[in-house]
């Protein structure tokens, strides 16, 4: 393998990693989603990369593709609906949601 080939791989790797961290710690529903499919077109990338062309073809319908078209159907239809939990200490406060009384 040539050098560029490893730094190719090591970007992926890298890539990877930071895409799979943030569409885990984002709040918004649509941005996880994007990232969410992001990781699986560059998963399948990486089947590429390993010579799994068949698997590759796999994750890029399956797991990029249909998987994120039904997960942004899914917050396409919670969209103007109340939020499940505050997003902010101060949302929680104004919300009147005070058990003390």
């Amino acid at each position: 393998m040539t050098a560029s080939g490893w730094v190719f791989d090591i970007l992926l790797v890298g890539t990877l990693v930071w895409l799979a961290v943030r569409a885990l710690a984002e709040v918004k529903l649509f941005k996880a989603v994007v990232l969410f499919i992001a990781f699986g077109l560059l998963v399948a990338l990486a089947w590429v990369r390993l010579s799994a062309p068949d698997i590759a073809l796999a994750e890029a319908a399956i797991g990029a593709g249909i998987t994120g078209a039904l997960l942004l159907d899914a917050v396409g239809h919670m969209r103007g609906r109340a939020e499940p939990y505050p997003t902010s200490p101060d949302a929680e406060k104004s919300s009147g949601g005070d058990a003390d009384g």
